[in-house]
């Protein structure tokens, strides 16, 4: 403990030796040095973006899926392909989407239990990263809490085409005005190998992932 306690009192001494301003302009300072060489920004067409991204998903075992009907019938024919009837939705998301004969409950706060008896969730999120596959959620109305989207086996979020973003710098600064929001960056299915390096799925997250592109 002798060596942890002296480096915990230098730690104190450079702190107590400048103010919080000075160290403030310090660390920006250090921030600004750090060297960016990666790439900034995409150079892709939309169509070879939203082609990249759809690729990302497949390889993650996630399904893309364009409307090519009235939201509620698309959303309809996906959930009956699944075979799911009963989700839990996120409390905004807009009620025109959402097709007759399923059962749908706002998620009011539900807790981890009652999110765990619904067979999936519907959500909307805020962007896609095209390079990763990568999809974006804040905790917004429209979008759900973090347990929302988590609990449930099943997961369907609908993406505007529009949000496709190329590449994570990108992303980055798209999401600069609420980055002090709850945010949940997944690629694909909840999936690990830890279990003797066999992937198995839906081990923190949802086992069966859909992206509906709009």
């Amino acid at each position: 403990m002798v060596a942890r306690d002296e480096i915990l009192n230098r730690v104190r001494t450079a702190l107590r030796a400048r103010s919080g301003e000075e160290r403030e302009r310090a660390s920006r300072v250090a921030y600004e040095a750090i060297p960016r060489t990666y790439r900034q920004s995409g150079t892709l067409p939309e169509a070879d973006r939203v082609a990249l991204f759809e690729d990302r998903l497949r390889h993650y075992d996630a399904r893309p899926i364009h409307v090519a009907r009235e939201m509620a019938d698309e959303i309809a024919e996906i959930l009956r392909s699944r075979a799911k009837t009963k989700l839990v939705v996120a409390a905004g998301f807009s009620n025109d989407w959402l097709p007759a004969g399923f059962e749908f409950r706002r998620d009011d706060g539900l807790s981890k239990t009652e999110l765990d008896g619904y067979e999936g969730a519907v959500t909307s999120c805020t962007l896609g990263i095209a390079v990763t596959g990568t999809v974006v959620l804040e905790s917004s109305p429209a979008q759900g809490r973090r347990a929302t989207a988590l609990v449930p086996d099943y997961h369907l979020c609908v993406l505007r085409r529009d949000d496709i973003i190329e590449t994570v710098p990108e992303a980055i600064r798209r999401l600069e005005p609420i980055k002090n929001r709850p945010l949940t960056f997944f690629s694909g299915p909840s999936a690990t190998v830890d279990i003797e390096m066999t992937r198995i799925q839906g081990v923190h997250g949802p086992r069966t992932l859909d992206i509906l592109i709009i």
